[in-house]
């Protein structure tokens, strides 16, 4: 007698109902986010920022403001870390409060949306707009950006933010579930707040900034292959032999240097944070972007995005399948 295939799923619901909140959370986050006021890092934002502002002390030294910084992230990340996790684990349905994280963990994606506005703005010749739009999401000012600065603040972003957005969640949720989704957001988001480019965080964003990027090696190294595969065999190229930053670590630079690849434009550039010039090497060869270069960003980012959503979808059908070949034979 052939296997009942439906007992065949029974046998490894855990696999397909994790995979099933994953995907309604990755769809909602993008279809009905909420708005970044009511959201739940955005309120752990600018906690961060209010207790950075009375402990990151300018006038003490480089170590007690390394020390400082771990002890603001040990402060902020694990209580709220340890309560939600406790919660999924007494939790008698544990799959509602995980979708509930992960829906929260995922509400920057809708930075695409966004991204759609700066571009519709700047063809109006509208920058007050552009400007408004982009700044609650800019660790850098942005009153004084030109077209050219908005165009790259724009897409530097949306070519970095699924980092920690769809491909971390996905990853880090297959990996060590909710506790390692919730956790390392939880520091990139830090890392945000305290930029270690920024001479104010140079000592006191330090620790995060490391454990960041530790965190995000392999995230990151996932999503710069799905835009080179979009840009060609120097883009793979570039993956091995990144480009060398002016900073300890950047995060962002590798990311940003297959975008400046695949869309044939310049990006990075110096920047300015608290009304300081701060020199950022330029990343690409290719001449200054206008609006214009907007749509094709938006093309090549949401491309590798559903690459990562219908890996969702795939591999455990594929694994559904093999399972039921296997009793089969």
């Amino acid at each position: 007698m052939l296997p009942d295939f439906t007992q065949l799923l029974a046998n490894e619901s855990p696999l397909y109902q994790g995979a099933l909140t994953l995907l309604v959370a990755i769809v909602l986050a993008k279809l009905a986010p909420l708005p970044r006021e009511a959201q739940a890092f955005y309120w752990f934002s600018l906690l961060a920022k209010s207790l950075a502002a009375k402990v990151n002390r300018r006038h003490r030294t480089a170590s007690q403001q390394v020390t400082a910084g771990i002890m603001a992230t040990i402060l902020l990340v694990l209580p709220f870390w340890l309560i939600a996790t406790f919660l999924v684990e007494l939790a008698a349905f544990p799959w509602f409060f995980e979708f509930i994280i992960l829906y929260l963990c995922l509400c920057d994606e809708q930075f695409h949306k966004v991204a759609e506005e700066v571009a519709q703005a700047l063809k109006r010749d509208d920058k007050t707009s552009a400007r408004r739009l982009l700044t609650p999401w800019m660790y850098r000012d942005t009153q004084e950006l030109s077209e050219i600065g908005l165009v790259k603040a724009t897409i530097e972003r949306l070519v970095t933010s699924p980092v920690y957005g769809s491909v971390a969640t996905i990853l880090f949720f297959t990996l060590g579930g909710i506790p390692l989704v919730l956790g390392a957001r939880m520091i990139k988001q830090l890392e945000y707040c305290w930029p270690s480019v920024n001479p104010r965080f140079s000592n006191f964003g330090r620790p995060v900034y490391y454990l960041s990027y530790g965190l995000y090696y392999l995230p990151t190294l996932c999503w710069n292959f799905s835009l080179a595969i979009q840009a060609g065999p120097k883009a793979l190229l570039m993956l091995l032999r990144p480009k060398k930053s002016l900073y300890r670590v950047n995060n962002h630079l590798p990311s940003c240097e297959i975008a400046a690849h695949a869309l044939n434009i310049e990006l990075g550039g110096p920047i300015k944070m608290n009304g300081t010039k701060i020199r950022v090497e330029t990343i690409g060869d290719g001449p200054k972007p206008n609006a214009d270069n907007l749509k094709p960003a938006l093309t090549l980012v949401s491309t590798a995005i559903n690459i990562w959503v219908l890996s969702v979808i795939v591999i455990p059908a594929m694994w559904a399948t093999l399972r039921y070949l296997q009793s089969v034979s």
